[in-house]
Parts: structure tokens; C-alpha cells; sequence
């Protein structure tokens, strides 16, 4: 693991510091557990507090610390060191049993959160109105946000389909969207969020109009295809999603032909954002000055 892994990467919470390791293959964060005990406990010794609460939580028969990974990370005194690390689920699950009036926030909001997660289960629009009320709080504009949406349905109208024809749920839709990513923008959807410079953030958060657009139409002619085909297994239809793919890639390849620029870009959410806050200024600007 630690050769796929960015080490000695900080974070800060409330002004202090937790060791924290990217792992670019699981594209998942990993802390350091003392690091983070230290900082809801303010114990003077969190490597003493997190060894006696390790042993209690395997005592009770927990398996998050069973999982939880060690890391050579950077320790005060300079030296590589051991730690503990864990990913943000085992994170959680560790806060829930630190008895600290600092970590009572985040059971507070874990709480919440699985209420809202059982009542979108009961009522599937929930999650819809919450969905579009999140991108709206981090400054979309309304018109990106219904596209936004209307590409979660139509992702999942694929999955469905993938789903009927026998690919199996993980690593095999990972595979086949790999395929159509690669071959309408000439990326992998690793490679993508690469050039974009994007970690654990979703990809097609980071995308413009036409990057959604374009991803849409192949997914969506991918599930056209497979419907009027209905293939089998993964090799059936990773040839199916490579054609669906390339009808989105002819399209991009013939826009950028018209434009003379290139659809995708490195830009993501907060150079989009950015670039249209400052239109919108320049145009109010103008518009001050005719006036």
C-alpha cells in the first residue's frame, strides 16, 4: 500500500494537525487515528488513550480496528514511524466510541445523516429535492443542477441495464465505464479526474455543460444499444459500451473541429465556478457604467 500512497500530507482541524496518506488506487483518504484521538480528546498522551481503546473495541468485538491499516508516517521528532491509519467509514465509526464533547458534533451529524438516508429509502424524492439543494448551497448555477440531475438518471437507466444483462455491481461497471470514458474523451475515468486534479471529489461534479453533455449522450447510447442487442456478460458488453462511447467521441471530436478548442479540460468545479463569478462581475460592472 505504501507505494500507491502520498505520505505526510497535513490537514488541519481546529488549528491542529492530522497526518493523512492519499491511496491513488483505492481513491480513498487514510488519518492517522492518533493524530485524529489526540484532537477530539486533547489527551496528553492520545497514543496511550488510542491503545487502550483499540484493546476495548476488539474486546467488544469490532472488527473497524481489526481493518484498520498501519503507515509509516512522519512522527514529531522527524523519524518515520508506524501509525495506525484509517479510511474515513473506520474513521467514523472510531469517533462514535471516543467519549469526548468534541466528537459529539460528529455523532450528531452521523445521526442525522442515517435518518435522512432512511427516509430517502421510504421516499425516493427526497433525496432528489436534498441532492439539489446541496448543489445549489456550493454555488451552481439552477440549469447545471437540473442537467446534473437528469445525468443521475440516466446513469442509473445504464446500471439498470448492466444489471439485466449480468455484469456484476463493482468492479465490472467500473470496467465498462472506463470503456465509455475512454472512448468518448480518449481518457479513463482515473486519468480524467488526473487532469482535472481531482482526488476523492465525483467527476462529474467537475465536468462544464459540454463535458456533461457529451458524457450523457454516450451513456445514454449505450443503453439504447444494449437494450436493442441485449449482450451478456462483461466482454458482450464492453464491445457494446466502446460503441456507445464512440458515437459521444465523434460528436466531441466534430465540435472541437467547428470550435478550434478542446471540450475537455483540465477545469473543475472551482475554476468553472470562478470563471462565471467573474463574468457575472464584469457584466455588472459594464452595467454600472451605462448607468
Amino acid at each position: 500500500m505504501d507505494e500507491k500512497m502520498q505520505n505526510d500530507q497535513i490537514q488541519l482541524f481546529e488549528d491542529q494537525r492530522i497526518r493523512t496518506a492519499w491511496d491513488a488506487q483505492q481513491e480513498e483518504w487514510y488519518f492517522s487515528v492518533v493524530d485524529v484521538v489526540g484532537v477530539l480528546t486533547d489527551s496528553k498522551d492520545p497514543t496511550a488513550y488510542w491503545r487502550k481503546l483499540k484493546q476495548r473495541l476488539k474486546e467488544e468485538g469490532n472488527q473497524t480496528v481489526t481493518n484498520c491499516h498501519g503507515l509509516k508516517m512522519t512522527a514529531a521528532d522527524g523519524k518515520k514511524r508506524m501509525t495506525d491509519v484509517a479510511n474515513t467509514e473506520q474513521l467514523l465509526r472510531i469517533i462514535q466510541s471516543i467519549p469526548s464533547p468534541k466528537a459529539e458534533p460528529f455523532k450528531v451529524w452521523l445521526a442525522q445523516v442515517g435518518r435522512e438516508r432512511i427516509e430517502e429509502t421510504i421516499d425516493p424524492e427526497q433525496a432528489i429535492d436534498r441532492a439539489l439543494e446541496t448543489y445549489l448551497k456550493k454555488g451552481y448555477s439552477e440549469e447545471w443542477v437540473h442537467q446534473r440531475l437528469l445525468s443521475i438518471r440516466i446513469r442509473n437507466e445504464l446500471t439498470d441495464e448492466w444489471q439485466k444483462r449480468g455484469v456484476e455491481k463493482g468492479r465490472e461497471y467500473a470496467i465498462l465505464t472506463d470503456e465509455i470514458s475512454r472512448a468518448w474523451s480518449g481518457m479513463t475515468t482515473r486519468q480524467y479526474k488526473q487532469l482535472k486534479g481531482l482526488k476523492k471529489e465525483n467527476l462529474r461534479d467537475n465536468m462544464s455543460d459540454l463535458e456533461l453533455v457529451l458524457n450523457m449522450l454516450a451513456e445514454a447510447s449505450t443503453t439504447s444499444i444494449s437494450r436493442a442487442e441485449q449482450p451478456q456478460g462483461l466482454e458482450e458488453n464492453r464491445k457494446v459500451a466502446q460503441r456507445g462511447g464512440r458515437i459521444a467521441g465523434n460528436a466531441r471530436k466534430e465540435l472541437e473541429q467547428e470550435t478550434g478548442g478542446p471540450v475537455v479540460t483540465h477545469e473543475n468545479a472551482h475554476t468553472l465556478q470562478a470563471l462565471i463569478t467573474g463574468v457575472v462581475e464584469d457584466a455588472a460592472d459594464w452595467t454600472e457604467e451605462k448607468t
